[in-house]
């Protein structure tokens, strides 16, 4: 028999509880094992009702919880960077194997966590910290051991996704898409985390980490988000073939490593363009398998749960002959991680120009200065010595010579505003 106490009932911890009662017979069915939800901590009195008259016992504090000799795995849902580190620290070092859905605790104090693990002879399971029910860790830790990986590409927020979606399907600014997510519960009513990148870094960050097998830090990724995402973006990346994501972007190419969160343009051709909704997906690149893709909810209780369960039944099986597996391994070799400004990719731009003879020149001139070359162009409407949207596509260029040209438009006097630019993603390199 395992013992699992639960240590957070909200959102994911109430999936993970339903799970364990309900489907013990199941899983015995399953697998041969008897896993039993021992007990349950939460501090919030209204998140505790309904609970306390089931079977497992509540305990006054999640301490207490860590500290139940009787418990074999911890389990933590409280989410945060500061109590939680704690408390896995101190499951932990008792001996506890730890499950965690927290990926903003992995990805900015994971190699810490890892390496207590290492030194106690445990395990953290984190299936449910990226993309939800999506076995996307599992794949590539074990499924594919076996290739080198030199590519993700993931749609890892379905917030955003939705925000995004909402804008192309119905042609609406972000602001009314915002409050829609928001309504439809889809957004917190801070929506920071979602919409700015942050959410997507933190798991590009452990997903990174797997795949490349560097000990990659939220400083080592670059991030942008979607509020400055219009409806004329949208639709002229349509007019070109293009879709606009919120993409989770990581290559290695002759040990330079390149990590992103930012809106790109990606060709409606790719599989990643169909993925809309609050729908998430990775795209992995391995040498031995080629693409794969792993698609699915990537929150809300029962998915997230799902993937809480799946690394306790996992630990489950192992415990009884104490083979762990390491939670992200890293290996030797020299690695760097490129910088954004090194990055080299074609781009789409937008500019508020009045409209007035020799604006494009001086524009295209400016660009050409720092090496930039236009493939498109076209301007939005004619409204004479007034401010009109003109956009173009370019060609590869570095980001550190465009974001220098941008900086020289967008102090030019017939321009209002400050311009945008997208990355135009085109999937991996043969």
């Amino acid at each position: 028999m395992t013992r699992v106490g639960i240590i957070g009932l909200g959102t994911v911890g109430r999936g993970t509880y339903r799970i364990l009662r309900e489907h013990r017979s199941l899983i015995s069915q399953k697998t041969g094992l008897d896993v039993v939800l021992a007990g349950a901590a939460e501090i919030d009195a209204e998140r505790r009702e309904g609970f306390q008259e089931a079977d497992p016992r509540f305990f006054r504090s999640a301490v207490e919880l860590v500290d139940d000799p009787a418990i074999d795995i911890i389990v933590e849902l409280v989410g945060g960077t500061g109590y939680a580190f704690d408390l896995i620290a101190a499951a932990l070092k008792k001996g506890k194997w730890v499950v965690t859905a927290n990926k903003a605790l992995l990805a900015e104090k994971g190699n810490e966590l890892f390496d207590l693990a290492e030194k106690a002879g445990c395990e953290i399971g984190f299936e449910a910290s990226v993309c939800g029910g999506i076995p996307v860790i599992r794949a590539i830790r074990d499924g594919l051991v076996g290739n080198r990986i030199s590519y993700l590409l993931g749609i890892l927020n379905g917030t955003s996704n939705y925000i995004l979606s909402k804008m192309s399907e119905e042609g609406i600014p972000f602001d009314r898409a915002l409050k829609d997510a928001q309504a439809a519960g889809f957004a917190e009513a801070d929506p920071t985390l979602d919409v700015e990148g942050l959410d997507a870094g933190h798991k590009l960050c452990i997903l990174a980490r797997l795949a490349f097998g560097y000990p990659l830090s939220m400083g080592d990724i670059g991030r942008g988000g979607i509020s400055g995402i219009e409806p004329m973006d949208i639709a002229f990346a349509r007019e070109l073939g293009y879709s606009i994501k919120l993409l989770a972007v990581a290559k290695e190419e002759d040990g330079v490593i390149e990590a992103r969160v930012a809106p790109a343009m990606l060709p409606s051709t790719h599989l990643m363009s169909g993925v809309n909704g609050v729908y998430n997906a990775v795209y992995v690149l391995g040498d031995r398998v080629g693409p794969t893709l792993y698609y699915g909810k990537g929150a809300g209780a029962d998915p997230t749960g799902s993937a809480v369960v799946s690394d306790i039944i996992d630990m489950a099986a192992r415990m009884s002959i104490r083979c762990g597996k390491p939670g992200i391994r890293f290996w030797s070799g020299e690695k760097r991680i490129k910088k954004s400004a090194e990055t080299v990719t074609s781009f789409y731009m937008r500019f508020k120009c009045e409209d007035r003879p020799g604006v494009l020149s001086r524009i295209s001139g400016i660009l050409a200065d720092h090496g930039i070359s236009i493939s498109v162009v076209t301007q939005k409407g004619r409204k004479e010595n007034e401010y009109v949207p003109v956009m173009m596509l370019t060609h590869e260029a570095a980001e550190g010579h465009l974001l220098d040209a941008k900086a020289e438009i967008d102090r030019l006097p017939f321009i209002e505003g400050k311009s945008v630019h997208i990355r135009i993603e085109h999937g991996e390199r043969s």
